[in-house]
């Protein structure tokens, strides 16, 4: 091979193996994130080790998407700082300026327990105790344990009003109805509970710090 051809097939075979490097060789597309892989998510529903008591992060896994922390677009005649729970999507409204709101994913009372109307927040509580109704006590004696005569059920993890509290009253009565949260992240979007609103734990300690004593609630 004279040193012509011999420079000449040196560079030929430069050249493919350049190709092979950058221009022929192909790589697999990324695959798109999962919702609940989304950062943005995540970062949501973080675990929550400075809390009272520490709030584990949930497995998005198990809420659907929608049910997810959103803000949205909603036209509503309804005022500002107004919570609107829509029983029929499983969807509750903090009516926000601008056409906007921020929408979060509830569960709701079963068959029986459902109750709707308008009223008003009358206090929040962090961490609040838990006192059974006496209706809910005479359907499960057990719970006898926790009744207002025995100073109610600790704050805590397992507390069923979790990590924040809503008391809903209509005028000066207490309806005895809540806006809580949970730690059944699961339960987002059906109907389980004994007629309150229960949110994820990382949504309700979100609408807390955005709603004031004295707001409007309506519950369709």
């Amino acid at each position: 091979m004279t040193n012509l051809t011999r420079r000449s097939f040196l560079a030929g075979s430069a050249s493919l193996t350049g190709l092979a490097v950058s221009g022929c060789m192909t790589t697999a597309p990324q695959q798109p994130l999962a919702p609940w892989q989304d950062p943005s998510v995540l970062a949501m529903y973080r675990a929550m080790p400075e809390e009272q008591f520490p709030i584990p992060a949930p497995d998005l896994k198990k809420v659907p998407e929608r049910y997810y922390r959103k803000q949205v677009d909603y036209q509503t005649s309804e005022k500002v700082g107004t919570l609107v729970v829509d029983t029929s999507n499983y969807y509750l409204y903090l009516v926000q300026e601008n056409g906007k709101a921020m929408r979060y994913g509830v569960g709701l009372g079963r068959a029986g327990f459902e109750w709707s109307g308008r009223a008003r927040i009358a206090r929040k509580a962090a961490w609040p105790k838990w006192t059974p109704p006496e209706e809910m006590i005479q359907r499960q004696p057990e719970l006898e344990k926790w009744s207002w005569r025995n100073g109610g059920m600790p704050p805590g993890i397992e507390n069923p009003l979790g990590a924040r509290a809503l008391y809903i009253f209509q005028g000066n009565k207490d309806t005895l109805y809540r806006i809580h949260g949970t730690g059944e992240y699961w339960t987002i979007g059906s109907a389980v509970s004994s007629g309150c609103v229960r949110l994820i734990n990382q949504d309700v300690i979100d609408l807390y710090s955005r709603v004031a004593d004295g707001s409007q609630i309506v519950v369709l």
